[in-house]
């Protein structure tokens, strides 16, 4: 409970988180929610989840994306996180790992990759909120490589899911005693 209330400080602020818990249990794990709100939440969450809760949580977040936007999310994370140093798996080397539409795997991967370099998952997502965009191309996350400013990811509806659900789902899982 005092990490609950290191978190969410008083009365008020524990009734805002709890909003922003269950507009993203509501409809679409995007909708209702801007980026801003995501990216304060979960930086405000994150830095107190041991590497276990992250993962859960991760995982949890990630099982309400469909499986090509888990793809897509892992695509981004692979080639952004290659472009900052840090060895992302590609079981046959083509670039895609397949096994990036599992929630759980791809929970485990990013998982890694926050123990490894810490501050990384969220910088890719949503650490730069001003100017510059994602790279040229198409595709749900805004392009196949990862140019530009990486941060700009997070107005991307699968970004801003990632952060939020991770927030949403480790307050809830500490409201509740889990």
């Amino acid at each position: 409970m005092d990490l609950l209330q290191n978190i969410l400080g008083g009365g008020q602020q524990r009734q805002q988180f709890q909003d922003f818990a269950n507009r993203y249990q509501q409809g679409a794990p995007y909708d209702g929610i801007s980026e801003q709100e995501a990216l304060q939440h979960y930086r405000q969450v994150a830095p107190h989840l041991s590497p276990q809760q992250w993962q859960e949580s991760a995982q949890e977040s990630f099982s309400r994306l469909a499986p090509q936007q888990r793809m897509e999310l892992g695509r981004y994370l692979m080639q952004g996180a290659q472009q900052q140093g840090y060895a992302f798996p590609d079981v046959n080397r083509d670039g895609i790992d397949d096994r990036m539409q599992d929630p759980r795997y791809l929970a485990q991967v990013a998982g890694q990759m926050r123990q490894q370099q810490p501050g990384l998952f969220s910088q890719l997502l949503g650490g730069a909120m001003g100017g510059g965009t994602m790279g040229g191309g198409s595709g749900l996350m805004g392009g196949g490589g990862a140019g530009g400013n990486l941060g700009q990811m997070l107005n991307n509806p699968i970004a801003k899911a990632a952060l939020a659900g991770i927030a949403a789902t480790a307050m809830q899982r500490m409201m509740s005693g889990r």
